[in-house]
């Protein structure tokens, strides 16, 4: 990758359900951003970036899941697994990707970090947060310890936020990129919590400059 090595770009969640108007969970607004996400895939594949994509794949008995939602922390069916909503929209389906499912017994080796095989990694999630919601993550990062990470998506205020706020946490150089997230309504915005943890909201237009 050159001298794009140490950068990875991260797409959350940006799956049928969420963001195709007739999807089970749709975001108000996300199939506006659709234009640059497909930028944003095409510029990784041009320059060579990684990118770790991150999907709900949700059990019937998954925490999230309710018949009674109340839109905060229980939601209606959304992203089954095996169902056409949890696949990736075209404009970021990942390429030849290695998926890593959250309830697999796996060992994960070095061998992961040849861009050259393995340019697309796909986390498939059962929780909000990807850090509890698939028990490899942390150890792919370990693997791959990136200098700085751009991430985009949806929601704002829940599945980006909490991959956002882990990567800070974990002291990763962390750049939101501003016109390719959505939120969804009702809920906090979390831009102070990540201004005052040092993530720095950009635009794709600028992305180039920091790579």
């Amino acid at each position: 990758m050159n001298n794009n090595s140490n950068s990875l770009f991260w797409n959350v969640d940006t799956q049928e359900d969420f963001i195709d108007q007739g999807g089970n969970l749709y975001v108000q607004g996300a199939e506006t951003i659709r234009p640059v996400l497909r930028q944003i895939t095409t510029l990784a594949k041009e320059l060579g970036v990684r990118v770790m994509n991150t999907c709900d794949y949700h059990y019937i008995n998954a925490e999230e899941i309710s018949e009674n939602p109340d839109y905060i922390t229980k939601f209606p069916h959304h992203c089954m697994a095996g169902t056409a909503g949890a696949q990736f929209i075209a404009e970021t389906d990942p390429e030849t990707p290695l998926i890593i499912d959250w309830d697999s017994e796996l060992a994960i080796f070095a061998e992961f970090d040849d861009a050259s095989r393995f340019r697309n990694i796909v986390l498939r999630k059962n929780e909000f947060d990807v850090f509890t919601g698939n028990p490899y993550t942390d150890k792919v990062l370990d693997i791959l310890r990136p200098d700085q990470i751009f991430v985009y998506g949806v929601t704002t205020n829940i599945c980006v936020d909490r991959v956002v706020v882990g990567l800070a946490e974990r002291g990763f150089k962390v750049f939101v990129i501003g016109d390719a997230i959505r939120e969804l309504p009702n809920l906090p915005l979390p831009y102070d919590t990540w201004n005052a943890k040092g993530v720095k909201t950009i635009l794709f237009a600028d992305i180039e400059s920091y790579l």
